[in-house]
């Protein structure tokens, strides 16, 4: 990298905060975060060649035979880590693209599979932009059964509640880095929480999406406290889902937004949700991709289920808020299915290529269905053509297997990679004796 004002920007605020020790950030395919350092000393090579780390023991990256990898970091993403020590030997971080060593992007990289999506969509004139809302709980430890902290729900404020200081603490962590943050409140579940982020172009809500998990985990730590975002830790209670906000841009202009349309929708809207709905099964082993995220989208408990659209029913697993006069630029499409347990790089290229499918292919959009869908039955549903996501972490697994969309999206290496990986999840679980088998039947049989 030759000089850039990125780079010099680095260079200068590593001086300038006294920062010894760079984190370099990437991800494998399951959306882990993963992690070296390096000193000061070595920042202004890596900024220019990248460093070298072996990748065969990364989920979903090298064979052995094959593993040298280059970790290249994105100046644009430096950002001082708040809660390591600042005024002497500060820690910072940047997010990398993974290399090979000829320096070509490698394709099993997360964050280059999103960048190639990106592309498709820059190429056809848009702008990708999103704004997710993850929620997630907070326990008092990691052991089990979980321990809440509270009692309370959706935006309840209960005096002197932890919850509310730790919320308090990860704004205010975020916007030291940069992130920008739109609403914190108390959810539906017994201390249930969540802060949604500014909307902001994918990549960077991706890398965004990923400090956020990480912030939050931290300053709950510090405070002797457990936060997960596992989509459904509490039998009984709401899931944990990372409903995610879209629109195309071209220009300043939002490429969804028609004041002349009975929905306030252009075409392009329309083909884009309808994407979504043909292929969100597909997609489902993206963004919902553990054994437990199904254990969310099941009937009762605010996730979707059922594939259909609405305005104001939340039941729906896509909405389109109302248009509010004079807020042209805020017309967007909710996805309400995805859970904060995804790769945010894969779940928001898989989006993306879902919707702009739509586009190509021209799909119509059918009516919105502005009723509950869970209090209709199955012959009504048949007869309204509503279909069902995935029941299970298998039935996803089928339905990604089979899909090109997919396929294409994500690229032969990490497409299967994410196959395999999700087959051994399925065999492993499918072999556990559960507490549910033991109390049920133990005693019976």
């Amino acid at each position: 990298m030759a000089d850039s004002p990125e780079k010099d920007y680095v260079l200068e605020a590593v001086r300038e905060h006294d920062v010894k020790f760079i984190r370099l950030w990437f991800t494998d395919i399951l959306g882990i975060l993963k992690s070296f350092a390096i000193t000061r000393e070595q920042l202004d090579e890596a900024l220019e060649d990248g460093m070298g780390f072996d990748g065969s023991s990364i989920e979903g990256f090298a064979r052995i035979d094959e593993s040298d990898m280059i970790a290249q970091p994105d100046p644009s993403t430096f950002a001082i880590l708040p809660w390591r020590p600042s005024g002497h030997s500060a820690v910072a971080r940047m997010f990398c693209d993974v290399l090979q060593p000829d320096r070509s992007p490698y394709d099993g990289d997360p964050r280059y599979a999103l960048k190639r999506n990106l592309k498709k969509a820059q190429d056809l004139g848009y702008t990708y932009y999103v704004g997710p809302e993850l929620e997630y709980y907070y326990f008092a430890n990691a052991t089990r059964p979980p321990e809440v902290l509270d009692t309370g729900g959706y935006f309840d404020l209960t005096p002197l509640d932890l919850a509310s200081d730790l919320r308090r603490e990860t704004v205010l962590t975020l916007e030291e880095m940069g992130i920008g943050v739109e609403y914190s409140h108390h959810e539906v579940g017994p201390s249930q929480h969540e802060i949604d982020l500014r909307y902001t172009d994918a990549l960077q809500m991706a890398d965004n999406a990923m400090t956020y998990r990480l912030v939050v985990k931290e300053v709950a730590m510090k405070a002797g406290v457990h936060a997960t975002f596992m989509p459904k830790p509490l039998f009984g209670e709401n899931g944990s889902g990372m409903h995610t906000h879209m629109s195309l841009f071209k220009g300043d202009s939002n490429a969804f937004f028609d004041p002349k349309d009975e929905y306030f929708l252009t075409g392009e809207a329309k083909a884009f949700i309808a994407g979504l709905m043909k292929y969100a099964p597909e997609i489902c082993l993206v963004t919902n991709q553990w054994v437990n995220s199904y254990k969310r989208l099941v009937p009762g408990y605010e996730a979707p289920v059922y594939i259909s659209w609405a305005r104001r029913n939340r039941s729906d697993m896509i909405r389109v808020p109302v248009y509010k006069p004079g807020k042209e630029k805020s017309t967007r499409v909710e996805f309400r299915s995805p859970d904060p347990a995804c790769n945010p790089y894969m779940a928001f290229a898989a989006m993306l290529a879902a919707g702009l499918k739509g586009m190509e292919e021209g799909l119509e959009l059918a009516e919105p269905i502005e009723r509950n869908i869970y209090e209709m039955g199955e012959d009504e549903r048949k007869k309204l053509g509503i279909e069902s996501l995935p029941e299970d972490l298998w039935e996803a697994i089928r339905l990604a297997e089979g899909s090109e969309l997919l396929n294409e999206c994500l690229g032969d290496h990490i497409f299967n990679s994410l196959i395999t990986d999700k087959k051994i999840e399925w065999e492993k679980y499918r072999a556990v004796v559960t507490e549910y088998e033991l109390d049920n039947y133990l005693p019976l049989l």
